[in-house]
């Protein structure tokens, strides 16, 4: 906690001399920096007194305020709670809020400091996405708001009612009946290919031993039969005679864990079964592969590039015509029978995504339970069919607002407008309000502290924006390093350096850098592209040898590196996971019937390599 607080020092500091060097302040700058120094002191009282969690929930706290206060214009009471006020704004960070806003009234200025906008979210939001396990007991409530989720999640679908459901149907048709079809079509001719990933899986199979699954579900054999996805070809269907072919009560339920995400609640994700999991990754290649060949589709939709939603909230910012949304707990609410509306005219499609899908998750503390949900996070089909569900939900509301259907003509005015990218949305400002509306008649939660539509800022994927300028901040994701086998920590605050560096917060490079050298005894200029742990700068490298082969420069640093765990792949499994490469190139890994799966543990080695 200790690093973390002079970390947080050093770029408020900095913070302070940017807003001094980019606003007038008629020979003030020693009062901006002694109001500054005493905001240090209270943080550092406040964090005695309330621990870490002070930098990590109360200070983002702050920062989200800050953010709404923004979008409204001026500045309430309402926010900001728990900090004292002088004025009409906060007095903790004082002598930035008063480059933003009025200190009498709490208005937001006509021309507010950028600079000043973007420093005060750095400095309270910087640590407010650290990975550090929650307490038990907010481990313990997340998994009772899963379960209170389903519960309603099971009252939402009851009311909806069958008019909605046929404006549902009729509009998801208009999108994705060609998609469907084409899916209908390569289920049919048995064209899916499915795929293992290195990931964990709930019947804990290792990764080469993935490829020797020993159960295999009834209703997923309906569709994906064993004897095409499970052995290489005809000559080996003696060896099905080692599956077990499992009833649906007998099926293997997915398994719910925690992982970090914020100290005030850790992410719940579901781990599949390895049969469903190797079913799910084959339909959503193909999900992936006729959005992109749709020009409506991926106008509307995107799955792996954030950079249009960024874009168009960057254009929202500036134009004040595009709203952006987010929702909260988004996988979790896109219930299964909207899913079955989605794909009601297509019987194989509807039969794929059924079978695939797990029924029921073991929630630590509260058994097995049977899902009203399509999917957890964590699910391969999780992602795009959320996606797919709320793109519908949101030009239903659109037509609401039109009073009238949408056309073909219609959708294709609306490309550039409409964007979604997972529970990221973008949208019309004059539509927001029927949009909102109806994804919570579907049961939706519209996140409104981080939805924004009536001020100049604008988030979504990651970027935010005020009037068009890039107001983005980079955030500790770990705690520092103290020692060369804190590996994770080294590779995080590596990163953190680096995006600090090209965000112009150069005096926190040099403290970081500082630090590292301490831990690295080589840590080298490099390029982006480096496979090294090194410094990037705007400056050359300096060649340290010269590769005795390629002649290409060398410099001296550490790599990180990981080894996967032994696991033995021949036979029957070995040619199988050949069959399902994808691509012409051979595999990565020359060991990988030997070696598989994620590292249980990854160290650094000193090396000469590439500076780019």
């Amino acid at each position: 906690m200790k690093s973390l607080t002079l970390l947080w020092k050093v770029v408020t500091r900095e913070c302070a001399t940017r807003c001094c060097i980019s606003a007038t302040f008629n020979g003030c700058e020693k009062l901006f920096h002694r109001e500054v120094e005493r905001d240090i002191a209270v943080v550092e009282r406040r964090i005695e007194r309330e621990g870490i969690s002070f930098l990590t929930i109360s200070l983002s706290n702050f920062g989200k305020d800050f953010e709404r206060s923004l979008d409204r214009g001026y500045v309430d009471r309402d926010l900001f709670q728990g900090f004292a006020f002088t004025g009409g704004l906060p007095r903790l960070f004082g002598g930035f809020l008063d480059l933003v806003f009025d200190r009498q009234c709490g208005r937001l200025l006509d021309d507010p400091s950028i600079d000043s906008i973007q420093c005060i979210r750095q400095i309270s939001l910087m640590n407010a996405k650290i990975e550090l396990d929650c307490t038990p007991k907010r481990v313990k409530s997340a998994l009772r708001g899963y379960i209170q989720c389903e519960q309603e999640l099971r009252v939402s679908d009851k009311s909806i009612t069958s008019s909605m459901k046929r404006d549902f149907s009729r509009l998801s048709s208009m999108l994705y009946r060609e998609l469907f079809l084409r899916l209908d079509r390569k289920i049919f001719a048995g064209e899916l290919v499915p795929k293992h990933g290195p990931g964990a899986t709930a019947d804990k199979l290792t990764g080469n031993g993935k490829f020797y699954q020993s159960t295999w579900p009834k209703r997923l054999d309906r569709v994906f039969p064993s004897w095409d996805y499970l052995v290489p070809g005809p000559r080996f269907s003696e060896d099905l005679d080692r599956i077990e072919f499992l009833d649906p009560g007998m099926e293997i339920p997915a398994r719910v864990i925690t992982v970090p995400k914020t100290l005030k609640t850790p992410r719940i994700i579901a781990i599949e079964p390895t049969a469903m999991q190797y079913a799910q990754q084959g339909v959503r290649e193909a999900i992936y592969e006729e959005v992109e060949d749709d020009f409506l589709l991926r106008s509307f939709i995107g799955f792996m590039d954030q950079s249009p939603n960024q874009i168009l909230a960057q254009k929202g910012s500036l134009t004040g015509n595009l709203a952006t949304l987010d929702l909260s707990e988004a996988s979790d609410r896109v219930s299964n029978q909207l899913v079955l509306e989605l794909t009601r005219e297509h019987r194989l499609s509807t039969e794929a995504l059924q079978a695939c899908r797990s029924r029921k998750a073991d929630v630590p503390g509260f058994g097995v339970q049977r899902l009203a949900k399509f999917a957890s996070m964590g699910s391969a089909l999780c992602f795009p069919i959320e996606a797919m569900v709320f793109l519908t939900i949101v030009l239903l509301g659109i037509e609401e607002n039109l009073n009238r259907p949408l056309s073909r003509r219609d959708l294709h005015d609306l490309v550039g407008k409409v964007r979604i990218f997972g529970d990221d949305i973008i949208v019309p400002v004059d539509t927001v309000r029927s949009v909102v509306g109806q994804l919570e008649a579907f049961g939706f939660r519209v996140n409104r502290s981080k939805s924004f539509w009536t001020g100049k800022f604008r988030e979504s994927c990651g970027k935010e924006y005020y009037s068009g300028h890039d107001v983005s901040i980079v955030k500790v994701r770990q705690l520092l390093p103290t020692q060369r086998k804190d590996v994770s920590e080294l590779e995080a605050t590596v990163a953190f350096r680096n995006h600090m560096y090209f965000s112009g917060y150069w005096a926190t490079a040099r403290y970081l850098d500082e630090l590292l050298e301490r831990i690295l005894r080589f840590y080298p200029v490099i390029h982006p592209t480096s496979p090294l742990l090194g410094r990037h700068s705007f400056l050359p490298y300096q060649a340290e040898k010269l590769d005795p082969h390629l002649h290409s420069p060398l410099v001296r640093g550490y790599v990180v590196k990981g080894r996967p765990p032994r696991d033995l792949l021949d036979g029957p499994g070995a040619l199988l996971k050949w069959f399902l490469k994808r691509g012409d190139l051979p595999f990565a890994d020359r060991d990988h019937l030997e070696r598989s799966g994620r590292p249980q543990a990854v160290d650094i080695k000193l090396r000469y390599g590439s500076p780019y």
